[in-house]
């Protein structure tokens, strides 16, 4: 491993922590980003530009020839936000606020890049440009969306885009990558129900929507096991069922809510169709009023075949480090897709060993991790032959 590199990654564990320590929610990151753009200056970045999608931050930082590629920009993406979750760590450096954390590891993330970001500032051993991007609210939509439509893509020149996440289970030093979609799409999908209610003693007299809500969510559990080729991938979950408040009425109105998450745009059409011809057929079944709202949430994140080359390429120059290729998608969701949408470019995962999961109030980021994510990134800039042209 690169002595500078290694000594930078010291200090970037104490802004990690220091990170940890204070954790923001979805666009209110101004804690974060003010220490990020702070850094980044201190580092003499050419640029640094805060404000972009409320609360994000681009530092632009020129290469030995001090140009642009003719290809656009390379950006490198760490997000900062974290999540509504109060912790049950033991850790010296854990939250200091009630209910927020860093629960999958966006601390990381940053603490990583902006290690990068310092060792090559020192050095400019890299061509053309580079923007470094901290992204708030990845954990609810809106930060990459809000980040593009301040002008990302034009203001900054990027023509190529990556970004890392850290994967419990994943080995410390390993990495994870894939050709095409390695993230789900994302869908909200709410049925409401509306029928007579009434005495539970006399259920003749009402249209229960109870039972009609129950028949629309079991018919749906069939979609995926008889209507998806077991080659394909699809999960519908409806964690939200909304009913009655007392053991002796029958509500006039049930609510269900629930997500869809696929990765083929084919399969996501299929759920979606069937879910409204199920509960339009429930409606006219049982002779009551079925409403059903499909909001869009997070497109796949879809991997582009020459980017995942550059990061494979990038993975195999550090000493060390292992890695997966092909490696199985996760119908989890990333926002990065939507940065995808615009440029070619890639998502992989970095090995943060043997913790606790994403999301779960016992999770912390792997510390350990951070030198290889780093590197990882010193050497997309450094040995990439398409950033090189």
């Amino acid at each position: 491993m690169n002595p500078r590199l290694q000594e930078i990654c010291v200090e970037a564990v104490s802004w990690r922590q220091d990170l940890h320590r204070h954790p923001e929610l979805g666009f209110d990151v101004e804690r974060t980003s003010g220490f990020v753009a702070m850094q980044l200056r201190a580092f003499g970045f050419d640029e640094v530009a805060t404000g972009i999608g409320r609360t994000g931050v681009v530092g632009r930082l020129k290469g030995k020839n001090g140009s642009r590629s003719n290809a656009g920009n390379v950006a490198f993406r760490a997000d900062m936000d974290a999540l509504p979750i109060h912790e049950l760590t033991d850790v010296a450096h854990k939250s200091t606020y009630a209910g927020k954390m860093h629960a999958c590891g966006h601390d990381g993330h940053t603490a990583m890049l902006l290690a990068a970001a310092k060792y090559l500032a020192e050095t400019r051993d890299f061509p053309n440009e580079i923007a470094f991007v901290f992204q708030p609210a990845e954990e609810v939509i809106g930060g990459a969306s809000e980040m593009l439509a301040d002008g990302l893509i034009e203001k900054f020149g990027i023509g190529r885009a990556f970004a890392l996440h850290n994967l419990p289970g994943l080995a410390v030093g390993a990495f994870a990558l894939r050709v095409g979609p390695i993230m789900a799409a994302s869908d909200v999908v709410t049925i409401e129900i509306t029928g007579t209610g009434g005495h539970a003693a006399f259920p003749h007299t009402c249209v229960d929507p109870v039972i009609v809500g129950a028949s629309i969510l079991l018919n749906i559990q069939t979609i995926v096991s008889r209507g998806i080729s077991p080659l394909e991938s699809a999960v519908v979950t409806f964690p939200i069922f909304e009913a009655g408040t007392a053991v002796n009425v029958i509500p006039a109105k049930v609510k269900l809510q629930g997500a869809i998450r696929t990765l083929n745009p084919q399969v996501r059409q299929h759920v979606i169709t069937r879910i409204a011809e199920i509960s339009r057929a429930a409606g006219i079944a049982f002779g009551i009023d079925v409403w059903t709202k499909f909001e869009d949430g997070y497109a796949a994140t879809v991997n582009e075949a020459d980017s995942v080359a550059m990061m494979r390429e990038a993975a195999e120059r550090i000493p060390t480090a292992a890695l997966t290729d092909n490696c199985d998608p996760l119908l989890a969701t990333e926002d990065f897709s939507y940065i995808l949408g615009q440029v070619p470019g890639a998502f992989a995962f970095i090995g943060n060993g043997d913790t606790a999961r994403l999301h779960q109030p016992s999770y912390d980021f792997n510390d350990e991790a951070l030198l290889f994510g780093a590197s990882f990134w010193v050497s997309m800039a450094q040995g990439s032959p398409v950033i090189r042209e």
